[in-house]
């Protein structure tokens, strides 16, 4: 069966404002900054400076740069969160161990989508009056920041679990000879086995950046116009659905091959050999 559908990538293109003069009147484009009224407004769409006739061009780069920013920041805090929860779970208190281990299986046995829609729905009704008030109401851009956190918190799980396990993968015998040589064991954790096990577990961490990345695009259920929230209004707004998706999926690629390229560089320079890192011996 022939598939009937008419190809148009033009609609993606920044087309020149003296090439297509109704379009842009049409769109609501600001001729004189390139900047749209569609995407939520100012605040939520990176203007590019070009003068375009339609706002597509300007809606997927204002779709990849949220997606970017918002992967990067909720980074920090899976990678903050999880390397403290995830030494947590190495100590002798068996009630730390049991706190982090609490923190480990609550927030990775929860779907992402139902953790996003706690934060962004249920949890300002928790909070005290003024401050569920400013959360909801005064706070800037609250999907943004509700995602970001979502996302830190959801993916840190995940990175506790890669920490622990790296410094479980390391004999016991070097942790001995730290204390043995009046190492604390504060001191032992700093200069012994999160250098060593944080070398080891580059590869799980860069899956689970790449994850983030990823799962950012359930960001969108809130309200989030990350890069397939803005696919998705450029499919319903011209119905090339084929052509935005197609490009949404290509940048997913890209940047996460570059992730990629980019850590397999570093795993190159820092493993150490005899270690399961890229180049172990």
């Amino acid at each position: 069966m022939e598939m009937k559908y008419n190809w148009d990538w033009s609609v993606l293109l920044c087309r020149p404002l003296a090439a297509d003069p109704s379009s842009a009147a049409e769109s609501g484009t600001d001729q004189s900054t390139g900047a749209t009224e569609f995407g939520g407004g100012l605040l939520q769409t990176f203007d590019t400076g070009a003068e375009c006739a339609q706002p597509y061009f300007d809606w997927i780069v204002s779709g990849l740069g949220w997606t970017v920013v918002v992967a990067i920041c909720a980074w920090v805090i899976t990678f903050s969160i999880g390397s403290v929860v995830g030494i947590a779970r190495t100590v002798e208190n068996r009630w730390v161990r049991a706190a982090a281990a609490a923190y480990v299986e609550f927030f990775r046995n929860i779907p992402l989508l139902v953790q996003m829609f706690l934060w962004f729905f249920v949890l300002p009704e928790l909070l005290p009056e003024d401050a569920g008030r400013f959360v909801k109401r005064e706070l800037p851009l609250p999907e943004y920041w509700t995602a970001i956190v979502c996302l830190g918190f959801y993916h840190a799980s995940r990175t506790a679990e890669q920490v622990r396990a790296g410094i479980e993968s390391i004999p016991r015998g070097q942790t001995d000879a730290g204390l043995a040589m009046g190492l604390t064991p504060t001191q032992v954790y700093r200069y012994v086995l999160l250098p060593v096990s944080y070398r080891i577990i580059i590869p799980p961490l860069t899956s689970d950046f790449m994850g983030i990345f990823k799962n950012s695009s359930v960001a969108l259920t809130i309200g989030v116009l990350e890069l397939t929230a803005q696919s998705r209004q450029i499919a319903e707004y011209t119905f090339n659905i084929f052509e935005a998706f197609t490009v949404a999926t290509v940048l997913y690629m890209m940047v996460t091959l570059i992730v990629v390229t980019a850590m397999r560089f570093v795993e190159s320079k820092v493993h150490i050999p005899g270690t399961i890192a890229l180049g172990g011996d």
